[in-house]
Parts: structure tokens; sequence; C-alpha cells
């Protein structure tokens, strides 16, 4: 058969040129036969219809009138009918031409809709946290409360959320982070909806549905770093974990903002009933738009999915668990001390800086409300730029290990020189100024000590950070717990001294059995 018959087999058509309508691609087999006779001097050139913007082609017919002409099949073909240039799939690596074609909302990199939907379920998880403290003050009073019976309420989260850190990552070890995390979104918003129900029928029910709560989120850091040691590369691994952890503090901030209006216009009830509902649309986005790894997303660009997998060390999902191996490793328990340093002056300061303003500083309880934010706010700008200071060192040369180790250090040393400051100042605004550099300083941690966890065992990263997580919270329990008894028979400057000691045992184990290099395989 010769080339015309073999070009009008497919289609014909009385065209000077090839036509190719949206959606429609041209198969390889059909791609070499066009190929064979370089000598049939049409010109073949492809229409793209439309706007052009459409990433590949499913189906379609091709037609071509050629004149016949002698050739030699053993000619190679010329640039005019180079088709290989043209027609690149995602098997033959045409990763220009489909970031040519495809919608710009589509060439968004896939790995950072991740970030940003665990971003959210974070921002959502402090939202949800933080409205009890703003509401428990008409609860407390509708229900004649004492004040042991509200401390009670409020210690009764951490009943479930130390439940459930190492467990929600050998969960998400095991069968992936997608399923966690919406596992935990979704049962820490049904457990906040049914909180105004529950203190309605008793005190034991509301302090069940609070450790239910507890139960959820305490799966959800986990979860989220089981997913993202999957979907986001080394070189880019500070700044994503900066900003999901930003979304924490940046929920406390809309958490303890809005609350207070939405009670007052509503009552204490619409805080639950509003908050809680946020998640329900969370989870329709997440079951739409994540999967756990980059291996099981269907429409993920092949030139991302390509970075991703050469740069993620943790592709697998993980069968059993080596727990004498990883507790037998230095930098393992490097991760779970410092956690416990870090939390012990970082809770402190969270729980008890309203306090500390209104006794010390003599701040009437709006201003504390107030002051009590800005931290917050400080420590989200803090986590993204100090992520994009780590993540621009690695890139420049700068080893993961002295990478992670300056950030901790900033994220220790940095608190603890601003405490001690707070003895000396003069003025309240100096004071104010000290704690927002102190939780400035502290947000430096998330590139340093958080992120450590996918660095040396990027496959056992959700139970790394359970088990480190876990020490955190108990610092969390115990430290607030213990400036309640220092203050009772001391002052705030022995609350801040035992915080600064800490956090100088902290960098001296951090500074010499961490690393930033894979121990875990």
């Amino acid at each position: 058969m010769n080339a015309r018959a073999l070009l009008i087999s497919f289609y014909s058509a009385p065209k000077t040129h090839l036509i190719i309508p949206p959606g429609a691609a041209v198969h390889s087999k059909s791609r070499q036969l066009l190929q064979l006779c370089p000598c049939q001097r049409a010109h073949i050139r492809p229409i793209y219809a439309g706007n052009g913007l459409f990433r590949r082609i499913k189906s379609g017919r091709v037609g071509a009138d050629v004149k016949s002409e002698p050739c030699d099949i053993a000619e190679s073909p010329p640039e005019s009918v180079q088709f290989d240039k043209v027609f690149a799939t995602d098997n033959d690596g045409g990763g220009d031409e489909d970031a040519r074609m495809v919608p710009w909302w589509e060439q968004f990199p896939k790995r950072w809709v991740i970030v940003l939907l665990c971003f959210s379920a974070f921002l959502l998880c402090n939202m949800d946290r933080v409205n009890m403290s703003i509401a428990i003050l008409p609860m407390s009073s509708e229900f004649h409360w004492s004040p042991t019976t509200v401390g009670l309420i409020q210690s009764s989260f951490f009943w479930g959320y130390l439940l459930t850190q190492v467990a929600g990552g050998i969960w998400a070890d095991t069968v992936g982070g997608k399923f966690v995390l919406g596992f935990g979104v979704v049962w820490w918003s049904l457990a906040t909806m049914l909180t105004p129900i529950a203190a309605k029928v008793g005190l034991p029910f509301l302090l069940v549905v609070r450790a239910v709560m507890g139960i959820g989120e305490g799966v959800a850091m986990p979860a989220m770093n089981n997913i993202l040691s999957k979907w986001v590369p080394v070189s880019e691994r500070s700044r994503s974990l900066a900003l999901v952890y930003s979304g924490m503090y940046l929920g406390s901030v809309t958490g303890l903002a809005f609350s207070p209006m939405l009670i007052h216009k509503f009552g204490w009830p619409s805080v639950f009933y509003s908050f809680g509902s946020l998640g329900t649309v969370w989870f329709a986005l997440w079951l739409n738009k994540a999967h756990s790894s980059p291996l099981e997303d269907p429409q993920l660009l092949p030139r991302e999915k390509k970075l991703i997998l050469h740069s993620c060390a943790s592709k697998e999902t993980v069968k059993s668990i080596p727990w004498r191996l990883i507790l037998s490793k230095a930098p393992v328990w490097a991760l779970i001390v410092s956690h416990f340093c870090h939390n012990w002056g970082t809770f402190i300061l969270l729980t008890w800086m309203p306090t500390y303003y209104h006794q010390v500083l003599k701040f009437n309880l709006t201003e504390s409300g107030l002051f009590s934010v800005l931290p917050w706010l400080t420590m989200a700008f803090s986590a993204n730029m100090g992520g994009w200071i780590a993540d621009t060192l690695v890139s420049r040369g700068l080893s993961v290990t002295t990478v992670r180790k300056i950030m901790q250090t900033i994220g220790f040393l940095g608190p603890a020189f601003f405490l001690t400051q707070l003895s000396h100042v003069d003025s309240p605004a100096m004071a104010v100024l000290c704690m927002a550099c102190r939780q400035g300083a502290d947000a430096f941690s998330q590139s340093g000590l958080y992120s450590n966890h996918q660095d040396i065992a990027p496959r056992y990263s959700g139970v790394l950070l359970g088990l480190s997580n876990t020490a955190g919270v108990l610092a969390g329990v115990f430290g607030t717990a213990a400036t309640g008894y220092i203050l009772q028979h001391g002052s705030w400057d022995d609350v801040f001294k035992v915080s600064v000691g800490l956090y100088l045992v902290g960098t001296v184990v951090w500074n010499l059995f961490s690393t930033g290099e894979k121990i875990l395989d």
C-alpha cells in the first residue's frame, strides 16, 4: 500500500491541512504511519480549535489530502512532519506542551493544593478548639459551673487528644493520610456541633463530647505529616509545613475574633454550630481533590509527578512499625526531648498570657484578650518567613542537618532571650513587644524540629510526630499545672526561669543528637 492509501485510510477529507478538534489525539501508531513517507510535501499543519487551552487529546479522527509522489521510506522525516514535537503525550514526556494547553487554574501545582487543604484543616482545628475558651463564659453563667468545673471541661479535650497521637500516626502510615485526616475533621466537626446539646443534657455528656473532639483533633498532625511526606519535595518542606502550622495560629485568631460577635448576636450555641458546619464544606473538597500519594492521583500532570517521585523518599504505605529500631535511634529521642522542652514554654505562654497581662500589666479583660491575639499573628508571619529562609538555604547547598539545627536553635534561644527581658521592661508596651518577639522566634521551630520527622524517617513520619507530640502535649499539661503551683508560691520570674532552663536543655540536646539525614527506611 502506498503512502496516499495509508493516509486516506484514516479519513478522507478535502483539506490541505490536518484538523485536530478539541479533545483529539493522534495515536502513536497513526503518527508513525504519517512519518513513513516524509516526501509527502503537503506541509501538513496542526490546527487547534477553540482557544487552544486543552490538556490532552482522547479521541478523534485525522484527515489529510496529500499529493502522491514517489518516496524513499528510508528517508528521514523533515521538520514539517515531526509530529512527536506537536502531539506529545504524558507517555512521551511532553510536559511543556501540557503546560501550554492546560488552563491556568489546572496548572497550579497539585502538591500545593494538598498543602492549602491541610492549612485550612488546621485553621478549622484551632477555630473549633478555642471557641470553648470564649463560650465557656456565658455557659458557666447559665449552668452555674464553678471554676473547678470550668477547668475540668477545658482539660477534658486533652483526654482524647493524648490517646490518638501515636495511634493516629500508626493509622496514617498504614492506611494513608487522606482517609485519616478526613476522618479527623469530620469527627471533631460533629463533636463540635454536638457540644451545645451535650451541655444541656448534663456535665458528664459534655465531658465525653469534649474528649471525643480531642480524639479527632489528635490524628490531624500525624496524618498531615504523613501525607506531606509523600507530596512535598525536600526543597519545599519547610515552607509547606510552616504554611500548614500557620493555619493553626490564624485559626486561633479567627476563633477569638468571631466567637464574641456570634455569641452576642445569636447566643453561645451558634459558635459551635457555625464552626462545626464548616468541616463538612472542607470534607467535600478533600474527597474531590486529595489523594494519599501522587501515585494515586490520575489527574496529576506527569512533569509534577516526576518531580515529586524523584524528590520524595516516602512512596509506599507501611505494613508494620519497627518500634525497637525507631526507639533505638538517638535523633528520635532528640525529637521527643526537644518537643517537650519547646512545648513547655509555648503552652504556658499561650495558656497564661491573658492572666499575665491582667495581673502584671494591669490590662482589663478586653485588652488582655486583644493583646493575646497579637502573638498568634506574629507566629503566623514568622513561621512562613522561617520556612522560606530554610528552603532557600537548602536550595543553595547548605545541608539539611545544618539548616534544621540553625532554625531550631533560633526557636529555642530566641524565646529564652525575650523571656529574660520581661523582668527588666518598664512599660506594658515593651512587655507586649517582648511577648510578640518571643512568639515570633518560637515559630522558627516549624522549620526545625517540626520538619525533622519527614527528614529522618519519611515512611514513619506520622508515627514519629505522634511520639514527639505526645511528649509535647504532656509538657503542656504538666507545665500549665506547674505554673499555677509556682505562682502560688513564687512569682512570674520563677515561671519564666523554668521555661528558659528547658529551652537551654533543648538547645543542647538538639545540636548534639539531631540530624537532617534519613536514618530509617
